[in-house]
């Protein structure tokens, strides 16, 4: 397939910052999504939580299957508009990297702990995952990912960040918020990718959990339609020992639906600008999109999800009792460093000559954490306070 003149050319990248010499058979980006696949964070997210805790189940989403899931879709739209599908897959891998243990309730509690020291937020410890964290080569620390990937990894980041970004790798991935600027289109595509992808999954896993039901769904527009849809092609779908089907069958249904309206938005955004380089792209408003009552439909898709899945008082006990066992066991390595892993040890032992001494402390304790898995944490938190919070 010939690129658009909008796509990212991996010819063009504008490189990693530590040179090496080009692979004899892929791409750089094919390259940055190998390494990322083969990357220590990458396999833990086998055992991270989406919505509900790895104990919870093992047919319940995890990082890792919500990570495939994106890249599926964002390649299948990246294929229709003429977009780098290796760059899609790279970045939709990597985005979660740095998500905590306990999904968003560890990411909330570590940066209640940061928050006298730059706080914490997932995207940004997903690029410090693959620039500094991994260990995997004697040149270098990290992956050494070309620019385009990171950039697509790094989805949000505020301007105290950006500026300090800045400030370590001039005219880097940080400089698109400073102007702001958009990121290429393969970066916008699995941004858009992703919400889509935890949209669908959560409905389906929410129903499995029996925290939301059918009938509930029935408030929501956009899925009604596809399961009124699947009822008519389909009657014998209304018995109820088919409604595991009919549930498959309505979010397969929503998912293509949204997966065309992103192709025919996009395209028709793509013919109204006629971008003719990656460059134009960044300095026009975001291309990849929903169309408007498609953009609306999802919102009110999300806000359901929100209210009853999200904050239902199961989920919301379980997250209580996660962020419990993270904030305690930042406080107990912070003070005693000694009861971290050898590498950690060592970058806590070095944290003492630094010019602020509690902030690198608290920084690598934080680095820690948020690589552990779910149930390493537990465990670790057991083996710390001699409690069990999560059975």
């Amino acid at each position: 397939m010939t690129l658009a003149p909008y796509a990212c050319d991996p010819a063009r990248s504008r490189g990693r910052r530590h040179h090496e010499p080009p692979a004899p058979t892929r791409s750089e980006y094919q390259r940055d999504r190998d390494r990322i696949v083969h990357s220590t964070a990458f396999r833990r997210l086998v055992y991270k939580t989406q919505v509900f805790l790895n104990h919870e189940g093992d047919l319940f989403r995890t990082r890792l299957t919500h990570s495939l899931e994106v890249a599926q879709l964002g390649r299948s739209v990246a294929r229709s508009l003429r977009l780098n599908e290796d760059l899609v897959e790279a970045i939709s891998l990597a985005h979660d990297l740095g998500h905590t243990p306990f999904g968003h309730a560890g990411q909330d509690a570590l940066n209640e702990c940061l928050a006298g020291h730059g706080g914490f937020e997932h995207n940004l410890q997903s690029l410090r995952v693959v620039d500094q964290l991994e260990e995997r080569y004697p040149a270098f620390n990290g992956l050494n990912l070309c620019f385009e990937t990171r950039e697509g990894i790094l989805k949000h980041c505020s301007a105290a960040n950006a500026r300090q970004l800045e400030a370590d790798e001039p005219d880097g991935v940080g400089q698109r918020f400073l102007r702001r600027e958009q990121p290429s289109l393969e970066a916008q595509l699995c941004n858009l990718a992703d919400e889509i992808a935890y949209n669908a999954h959560d409905i389906d896993d929410g129903v499995r959990s029996g925290l939301i039901t059918l009938e509930q769904l029935q408030e929501v527009p956009l899925f009604d339609r596809y399961r009124l849809a699947a009822l008519h092609e389909f009657p014998q779908l209304e018995q109820r020992d088919q409604s595991r089907r009919l549930l498959y069958e309505s979010i397969r249904r929503m998912l293509s639906a949204m997966v065309y309206d992103v192709i025919d938005a996009t395209q028709a955004a793509l013919t109204q600008a006629a971008p003719n380089s990656v460059s134009v792209v960044r300095c026009l408003p975001p291309l990849l999109k929903f169309s408007q009552s498609m953009r609306e439909e999802s919102q009110t898709l999300k806000r359901f999800l929100f209210v009853n899945l999200y904050r239902h008082p199961q989920v919301l006990q379980t997250s209580s009792q996660a962020k419990t066992i993270i904030l305690e066991l930042f406080d107990a390595y912070r003070q005693a460093p000694g009861q971290m892993q050898a590498g950690f040890t060592t970058r806590a032992d070095a944290a003492a000559n630094a010019v602020d001494p509690q902030a690198s402390l608290s920084r690598v304790v934080a680095d820690y954490i948020a690589g552990m898995t779910d149930r390493f944490a537990s465990r670790e938190h057991e083996r710390l306070t001699g409690r069990r919070l999560l059975c």
